[in-house]
């Protein structure tokens, strides 16, 4: 596929330099959640949305919306970089979050949030371009799992989601490009002291129990409380 100039192509999708960051971490909170797929974050993400306030924000299905959207420029690339398992262009990916985090925000009393971002950042180039001009994350949210787990789940869902990518050949792709690219980021914000890792080897319930003890010592309560 040949290069694509995504602000020629579409300005909407890439957004200017900017000095500063969109949002204020001390207005905006923002956990990145990363996990191998079928490493059940989706799970965990309705459980965190459902009990401590947390607007639920998913790379993958804001894309997989964006390739569907009859008048998006970028409809086909997206489709092909997802069947083949490989990582849509940073600046399209980016965008999408900060369109939807600003949709959200304005939608609230008092100009915050607080938001979970599914599956992102999924390369270092992303997380450095969201960081710098989006917010700066509180923490990422890591949930691991060993491969033939995830394998075992991805191939169960596959039988009733439909989703192009929950076959035996994308799912093996996916785990490459996941421990390929993905995970120097884990690694790199571990070193700050920014990772909370949980293991989902458990039932959800179990899972759940741990994320909900990680969460109140980084400082979040559930909401109403």
């Amino acid at each position: 596929m040949p290069a694509v100039n995504l602000s020629a192509n579409n300005p909407q999708l890439t957004a200017p330099e900017k000095d500063v960051p969109t949002f204020s971490p001390k207005a905006v909170s923002v956990v990145y959640v990363l996990g191998g797929p079928g490493a059940g974050k989706g799970t965990q993400c309705a459980n965190l949305v459902r009990d401590y306030g947390f607007k639920h924000l998913s790379a993958g299905d804001l894309l997989r919306a964006e390739q569907d959207r009859q008048d998006s420029e970028f409809g086909g690339m997206i489709r092909e970089y997802i069947a083949d398992g490989k990582i849509v262009p940073m600046e399209v990916t980016v965008q999408l979050l900060e369109n939807a985090m600003t949709d959200d925000i304005k939608s609230r009393e008092g100009g915050g949030g607080r938001f979970l971002i599914d599956g992102f950042p999924r390369k270092m180039d992303q997380a450095i371009k969201f960081e710098e001009s989006v917010c700066p994350s509180k923490f990422t949210l890591f949930f691991d799992c060993p491969e033939d787990i995830m394998q075992e789940r991805l191939i169960n869902r596959g039988k009733t989601s439909g989703r192009a990518d929950d076959n035996a050949e994308s799912i093996k792709k996916r785990f490459k490009t996941f421990v390929e690219t993905s995970m120097p980021v884990v690694d790199y914000f571990e070193k700050e002291g920014k990772v909370v890792k949980v293991s989902a080897i458990k039932s959800p319930d179990e899972v759940y129990e741990e994320v909900q003890a990680r969460m109140k010592q980084r400082g979040f309560e559930m909401a109403g409380k």
